[in-house]
């Protein structure tokens, strides 16, 4: 199966919709590491003030003792979390359970006053009951298959699609 995903499009698309669930004190942040470039470049484009947080799952993961601890990113958060308005960015959406633990890992840095997630793609095959504000794409792919964003040099992403 030869899957071609145009992600700048998608990019464009997610941009539409993060305007709409953005008022101007939200604050972005991205999951390691498709979800931080994400919110990178969604931070410029839609001209918020402030800086965007990149965020880790991997301290409150529940499959940690197969996975340990990646080394793709910390979490880090430039701004109070107590109170805030928060929109997580991802750039696949699968089974849920990085969403999951991302929302942990957020409120140990306080309690927010809204949490929103936005997504590239939504994936399907959710095995927990957890769904983006706003997906720019919703693709079916097979399980032994998998997706991931890659960015550049010049910034602009595309998709990896591997396996059968």
């Amino acid at each position: 199966m030869n899957l071609a995903i145009d992600a700048e499009s998608l990019y464009l698309e997610l941009l539409r919709g993060a305007r709409g669930l953005c008022g101007p004190d939200t604050r972005l942040v991205g999951i390691t590491s498709g979800g931080a470039w994400l919110a990178e470049r969604l931070q410029k484009d839609l001209g918020l003030a402030g800086g965007h947080g990149t965020i880790s799952s991997a301290m409150h993961r529940d499959d940690f003792a197969q996975r340990g601890l990646a080394s793709g990113g910390q979490t880090k958060l430039p701004f109070a979390v107590q109170g805030a308005h928060i929109l997580v960015l991802d750039d696949v959406l699968f089974t849920g359970r990085t969403i999951r633990a991302v929302t942990n890992e957020l409120f140990d840095y306080g309690r927010p006053a809204s949490v929103k997630l936005a997504v590239l793609v939504d994936r399907g095959g959710r095995e927990l009951p957890i769904q983006a504000d706003f997906a720019a794409a919703r693709v079916s792919l097979g399980a032994a298959q998998s997706l991931a964003l890659a960015q550049g040099a010049d910034g602009r992403f595309s998709f990896d699609v591997k396996g059968a």
